[in-house]
């Protein structure tokens, strides 16, 4: 059941018994722009550890154990042409609980208080805490660039999207953007994106639908402007390869490909796409894997993932930087036996057990499940029911999978060679 509490506001009611829980998840969602991906990382921050009301992490940890142990967490990421910021608490099931239990109604208007009653005071943020959330995040990006995996991955999206400030900035921002930030225009954005961006909340769990509506009635949302544009960020392809050498002081040398695929979540090419990359580096049996990796000994790992709300996949690889070259070789020629259909009945079959297993998998998953209802609701092609899309899978033919190999073009080469400290 889905209502509009308000315009651009709107409340999605998942009634099930499946689980011991129920989850509440507010998503805040904006048009992706470079100007404020900084803000909305570092706003996150300050809500998640403190309010008004709770003004320390302690008084917040103790209004959660007053709530039966609840979970609470306040979360950006971008998906596509969209800035997401989300707000989950987990609460036990009521009907486990004493009846006459309020749980369900206590954890609504804490959700409300953190949201509507920030430790604002006189315009802007509590300095203290300012200063403290901003310092605890430049630390941590400090450390997502000392993870020289991530740095590899975050630099291979650099090149790749080179023409597009807002898709190449990582999802929680970059330092130079959050020290510009002061607790008064963090806190003059707060105002904005509270009026401005769009709002889905959804409900899942053992409840009535009816009373979930009497409980978010009034919620105090006011009415917004849908955002604007579609959830897909599309780039065409270029005719050349954008490519960068880093000599970096590590042992294990990266290489990370990005690729141009033009296929989209639920589009017509979207299973034979979840086909070619299991067979191509999606799974242990992949071709990567299996070859580049364990037949040829050039890779301590070697995998590929795909990102259909920007049409693109990449190919991570750990490498002895002296062998560059005969690795590049032997991923293009893997992509080529693709193309060329060089896959076994046995390798098809497997691949789609996977895929089919680890979808079974992600339906006992109360988080990745109430995912898949949001992105239903933004994308009605993808609602279709579970058996529909165990066939599509089932139904993928190596045809298919050669049709999404031969349209695959390499965009970008990112390589860290390991040099000495």
């Amino acid at each position: 059941m889905s209502i509009e509490l308000t315009q651009g506001v709107t409340l999605h009611v998942l009634p099930t018994e499946k689980y011991k829980t129920t989850r509440i998840m507010i998503r805040f969602a904006a048009e992706l722009d470079k100007a404020t991906i900084s803000k909305r990382t570092l706003l996150s921050s300050l809500m998640e550890t403190n309010s008004l009301t709770y003004p320390t992490q302690s008084d917040i940890s103790r209004k959660l154990a007053e709530l039966y142990g609840a979970g609470f967490s306040i979360d950006v990421m971008k998906k596509g042409s969209r800035h997401f910021f989300t707000v989950t608490l987990n609460l036990v099931d009521e009907s486990l609980l004493s009846s006459g239990s309020t749980v369900f109604e206590d954890g609504v208007a804490f959700l409300r208080d953190i949201l509507f009653h920030p430790n604002v005071t006189g315009g802007q943020f509590d300095q203290e805490t300012f200063e403290r959330e901003q310092r605890n995040l430049v630390k941590y990006i400090a450390s997502v660039f000392d993870d020289k995996q991530s740095y590899a991955a975050l630099s291979l999206q650099e090149l790749y999207f080179a023409n597009s400030d807002s898709q190449k900035t990582p999802s929680f921002g970059t330092t130079e953007d959050i020290l510009k930030e002061t607790a008064a225009s963090l806190a003059a954005y707060y105002q904005q994106m509270l009026a401005e961006d769009a709002v889905d909340i959804f409900v899942m769990g053992n409840m009535e639908e009816q009373y979930v509506a009497q409980c978010f009635e009034g919620f105090g949302l006011a009415p917004r402007q849908p955002v604007s544009g579609g959830l897909f960020y599309t780039q065409p392809v270029q005719n050349i390869i954008r490519q960068k050498t880093e000599t970096l002081p590590v042992i294990q040398s990266k290489l990370n490909l990005g690729y141009f695929t033009d296929i989209y979540f639920h589009d017509d090419q979207y299973f034979p796409l979840l086909v070619f990359n299991g067979l191509f580096g999606g799974f242990p049996h992949s071709k990567l894997f299996m070859n580049v990796r364990e037949a040829h000994s050039l890779a301590y790992y070697a995998s590929s993932s795909i990102d259909t709300f920007r049409g693109m996949m990449t190919v991570q690889t750990g490498i002895d930087g002296a062998n560059r070259d005969k690795v590049l070789r032997l991923i293009s020629e893997q992509l080529k036996e693709l193309a060329q259909g060089i896959v076994s009945d046995t390798e098809l079959l497997q691949t789609k057990r996977m895929l089919q297993n680890q979808y079974l998998l992600s339906l006992d998953n109360q988080r990745a499940l109430m995912e898949q209802r949001f992105l239903e609701m933004q994308l009605p092609q993808s609602r279709i029911t579970d058996e529909e899309w165990l066939e599509r899978v089932a139904a993928v033919s190596l045809d298919d999978v050669q049709r999404v190999a031969q349209q695959t073009k390499l965009q970008a080469v990112y390589f860290m060679e390991g040099g000495a400290e």
